[in-house]
C-alpha cells in the first residue's frame, strides 16, 4: 500500500468494517457523478444536493449489508437516482439548467477559440432544448450514456433494468432526439462494456 490510492473495492471493505475515512474517500470519489445524476433527474441544484446527501447517508447505513464483490459506483448512483426521482415527483420542478450544465462539462482540453466556443455554445443550447422536449425517460437514458459517459451496463444497473432494456430505450430515445433536432442529430456512441 506504499502510497498508492486504494481502489473502490478496498475502500468498500474498510467502510463495511466501519471505517469512516474510507467511506469519506468513496464520497469524494463519487460525489460529483452522483450530483450530476441527481441533477439530471431533479432538475434543481438544491434538490440534487439534498438527494445526493441523503443517498450517501443511506449508503453509509447500508454499508454492512453491501456485497463486497459488487461495484460501488453503480450502486451509489442508483441510490442517488432514486432519491432525486422521489424529490422530483414531489416538487415537479423543471429547470433546464440541469442538462445545460451537464452538457457543458468540459473534457479538460485546451481552451477553444472564441469562434469555436460560440459555435459549441449554440450547439449545446440546441441540444439542451431538444433534450428538454423529450420525455424524462428518454432524457435520462441519453444523459446517462452521453453526458455522464456511463456504460450500458452501468446505466442498466442505475435504472434497475436489464441491459437489453437500456439498449432499446436508448435506441428509441436517440430516434426521438434526432426527430427533435432534424436530420443533423447525433449518432449513437460506441458501445462500452
Amino acid at each position: 500500500m506504499e502510497g498508492r490510492p486504494l481502489d473502490d473495492h478496498e475502500l468498500v471493505a474498510r467502510a463495511r468494517d466501519g471505517d469512516a475515512d474510507a467511506f469519506s474517500a468513496l464520497v469524494a470519489r463519487h460525489q460529483q457523478a452522483a450530483f450530476r445524476v441527481a441533477w439530471l433527474i431533479a432538475r434543481d441544484p438544491g434538490e440534487a444536493e439534498d438527494a445526493v446527501q441523503e443517498a450517501f447517508v443511506k449508503a453509509w447505513r447500508a454499508m454492512p449489508r453491501f456485497r463486497a464483490d459488487a461495484p460501488f459506483r453503480p450502486w451509489i448512483l442508483r441510490i442517488a437516482s432514486n432519491e432525486a426521482r422521489n424529490r422530483a415527483r414531489s416538487t415537479r420542478r423543471r429547470d433546464a439548467l440541469a442538462l445545460r450544465e451537464a452538457a457543458a462539462v468540459g473534457t479538460g482540453d485546451a481552451a477553444p477559440s472564441p469562434e469555436a466556443a460560440a459555435l459549441s455554445r449554440d450547439e449545446t443550447e440546441t441540444l439542451t432544448r431538444a433534450l428538454d422536449r423529450l420525455p424524462e425517460r428518454d432524457r435520462i437514458v441519453i444523459a446517462y450514456r452521453w453526458l455522464l459517459d456511463l456504460s450500458e451496463a452501468e446505466t442498466a444497473e442505475i435504472l434497475g433494468v436489464r441491459l437489453g432494456t437500456v439498449k432499446s430505450r436508448l435506441s428509441r430515445a436517440l430516434r426521438r432526439l434526432r426527430e427533435e433536432l432534424g436530420d443533423g442529430g447525433p449518432t449513437e456512441p460506441e458501445a462500452r462494456s
